[in-house]
């Protein structure tokens, strides 16, 4: 039996204003129905090939976000009747709930998985997905979430124990599964009665990491190295260049970096929305900026290219594809930050996560309001930095940023 899930248009049924709605199509030995997702968009804006909106398309990411989640909630019923062996049946699948008792934590894993990897969010998914392999090692993961306890949770310690997991990396494996757990629950799958997290005390195998950061002193000693210029990503000027680049655009990281396009550069100003968050951030081109944008820049391109020679718009066009080429590059670039380092008399572990914390502490160290350079930055608590950052206007920010030099 083959079974697939695909997004379509269907002319058939356009509306008044053009638009023609997108549906899943759901094929089962040949057989097909069609599942609508609620969004309708014109023909020249919806690319069949990468089933997706063009960006330039109004209110686009909603939209995309919308099918994308009605595509993940049919994945997840056909995922959880294969868990159990079913044969999988359009009368099985258009059920209107599918048994919770049917979820297990290794179905249910894998569906989040499988969101993640649909929404972009290859790194997180890659992470989740080790995790779930970890569980199945140490534990039977055909078991309902209501049947994790405290037993199965130290099963699971021992076992990252014996195979030489420090305690950091045993605190970030059981975070992934409570977040799981706890999103199983949301999504009404069991009701938490007892919950096995809080009596395993998972903060006791989080240690304080030695900061990450180094001097303004020793930014400006990298500034001024003799490095013969080479824009290949895999030279040192190169890496030289996006760790002073990330550190006076107020520690921008190394995929919004890579994915910087020409249309984000608007007069003296970058314009980008953060990956990770979706935070939109206005920062000054300074004359440092500037000169290392100069650089690379190129006179006609076009609007949507990419700034920097790291990802190629022919090339590197699924998220996987772009993942293992930022993967491939960053890299690069740390291996020859550690040589920068050397050649600066620096002594840190030298990577581009490096100048994201050095912008934070320089402007902490310099007197800088906490609530505009957030003590958070680079740090977990993401969401109370936006709302900091949202109450300054950008002149304040921008003063702070002189802060740097």
């Amino acid at each position: 039996m083959s079974i697939s899930l695909c997004l379509v248009q269907r002319a058939s049924k356009t509306n008044k204003q053009g638009g023609i709605p997108i549906n899943i199509r759901i094929t089962i030995d040949r057989q097909s129905k069609y599942v609508p997702t609620g969004v309708s968009v014109p023909k020249v804006v919806w690319n069949q090939e990468e089933q997706r909106i063009d960006e330039s398309f109004p209110f686009a990411a909603e939209m995309q976000l919308k099918i994308d989640e009605v595509k993940v909630k049919w994945l997840k019923k056909v995922r959880r009747l294969e868990s159990f062996d079913e044969r999988i049946t359009f009368e099985k699948l258009m059920e209107k709930q599918l048994a919770k008792s049917s979820c297990t934590v290794e179905s249910y894993f894998e569906e989040q998985v499988s969101w993640m990897y649909e929404a972009g969010k290859i790194g997180t998914a890659s992470k989740y997905r080790y995790c779930l392999k970890l569980l199945k090692k140490s534990n039977s993961v055909k078991i309902r979430f209501e049947e994790i306890d405290v037993t199965y949770l130290k099963s699971f310690e021992a076992f990252l124990i014996k195979k030489g997991n420090m305690s950091n990396s045993i605190a970030t494996k059981f975070s992934v599964f409570r977040a799981i757990y706890n999103k199983a629950a949301v999504d009404g799958l069991f009701v938490i009665q007892d919950d096995p997290f809080k009596k395993f005390k998972l903060g006791r195998y989080w240690k304080p990491t030695r900061k990450r950061a180094i001097t303004k002193e020793e930014v400006k000693r990298i500034s001024k190295l003799d490095i013969p210029f080479d824009p290949a990503p895999y030279s040192l000027s190169f890496a030289r260049d996006l760790f002073l680049f990330s550190y006076y655009v107020a520690g921008i990281n190394f995929k919004d970096i890579a994915t910087l396009q020409y249309e984000n550069i608007v007069g003296e100003r970058i314009l980008y929305q953060r990956h990770k968050t979706g935070k939109e951030l206005n920062n000054l081109i300074i004359p440092e900026v500037k000169e290392i944008l100069s650089r690379y820049t190129a006179t006609k391109a076009d609007k949507k290219a990419y700034v920097f020679p790291i990802l190629d718009a022919s090339r590197h066009i699924t998220e996987q594809q772009i993942y293992n080429r930022l993967q491939k590059i960053s890299h690069w670039v740390n291996a020859n930050l550690k040589i920068i380092a050397k050649m600066a008399d620096i002594h840190a572990n030298m990577t581009t996560y490096v100048a994201r914390h050095t912008f934070a502490t320089v402007l902490k160290r310099s007197g800088v309001s906490t609530e505009i350079i957030s003590e958070s930055l680079g740090h977990s608590d993401v969401t109370t930095t936006q709302i900091y950052l949202d109450s300054f206007g950008k002149s304040q920010i921008d003063d702070a940023m002189r802060n740097l030099l």
